[in-house]
């Protein structure tokens, strides 16, 4: 592992944060036509699809022994268990308040890898975290609301600290291609998704309009495919918890999303900011420099996940 990104990392890095951001605007369209532990394990099923069919033609090979243990379990915690989580909390928990609490995913990460010591101790770390919380309070504190259901809020605190374990818990395990990983972890996923659908007795069907279809259709091919396509390759080529400073981009992506699609307004709040948030982004992520003893790296697979 270099110590700073190179160019094909950051390009990465930077596609994720771009379509990380506008899925949450893709979802608000995608849920006013379908019930949304259905349309999320329907989502998944088809990106799963997509993968296996890379997979087979080419040729690819999968993961086995503890390679395939740790796809199994970054699909389960990365897919099934945080978005049924996020899904309910979603119920009766306003973006805003979804926005704070998972800007302390990177956080959270970073402290997860000093506790399997994957990483070494850096304040960088901690204050580019703090910084960049404090950005995001003030672009879109004001707008979260101070009645909460315990039950949901609990939901997304847990999915929260899902989401920040799950790439640190991968990279314990033996590196595989990012094809392969995804496509086992995300049909893991799928069907944690798709048996809570049918517990809780949601309507099985197709999008009815073409907007929802659109938006479905995002989320499949973009959303999904394309989206954790990257995630794992900037996660094997760079720390976790660089990795997911990614998290605390995609509110400012989101927002300005919004706006052109939806026409909501931009605050001059949200703009400072988001500007503060890049700023934490960069001193935690970006500034000094990462040694080889600082950080423990997945080595890329042979096929490189360019080609």
């Amino acid at each position: 592992m270099t110590e700073r990104p190179d160019r094909a990392t950051l390009g990465a890095f930077a596609l994720l944060v771009l379509i990380g951001g506008s899925n949450a605007v893709a979802v608000r369209f995608s849920n006013q036509g379908l019930p949304p532990f259905w349309g999320a394990a329907m989502r998944f099923a088809l990106a799963a699809t997509i993968f296996w069919i890379v997979v087979l033609v080419r040729g690819i090979e999968l993961p086995r022994g503890r390679g395939l243990a740790g796809a199994l379990i970054f699909g389960t915690m990365s897919i099934g268990i945080n978005y049924a989580l996020l899904y309910f909390a979603l119920l009766e928990i306003t973006a805003g308040l979804t926005m704070l609490i998972g800007s302390f995913v990177p956080l959270l990460t970073f402290l997860f890898a000093l506790a399997h010591r994957q990483e070494s101790f850096k304040w960088r770390g901690i204050f580019g975290a703090l910084i960049a919380i404090g950005g995001i309070l003030l672009a879109i504190g004001g707008s979260v609301g101070t009645a909460v259901p315990l039950a949901s809020l609990a939901a997304l605190i847990v999915s929260v600290v899902v989401l920040a374990e799950a790439p640190v818990i991968l990279k314990l395990f033996p590196a595989s291609h990012p094809v392969a990983t995804n496509a086992i972890g995300i049909t893991a996923g799928t069907i944690i998704l798709l048996v809570i659908s049918l517990i809780v007795g949601e309507t099985r069907q197709l999008p009815s309009d073409s907007q929802t279809w659109l938006a479905f259709i995002y989320l499949v091919l973009l959303g999904s495919v394309v989206l954790f396509y990257f995630y794992l390759l900037v996660l094997s080529r760079w720390t976790a918890s660089a990795t997911n400073y990614a998290f605390l981009l995609f509110p400012i992506v989101t927002v300005f999303m919004a706006g052109w699609l939806l026409g909501e307004q931009v605050t001059i709040a949200f703009a400072i900011g988001g500007a503060i948030v890049l700023l934490g982004v960069w001193v935690g992520a970006f500034s000094g420099s990462t040694s080889k003893a600082e950080a423990v790296s997945l080595p890329v697979p042979e096929e490189s996940a360019l080609d």
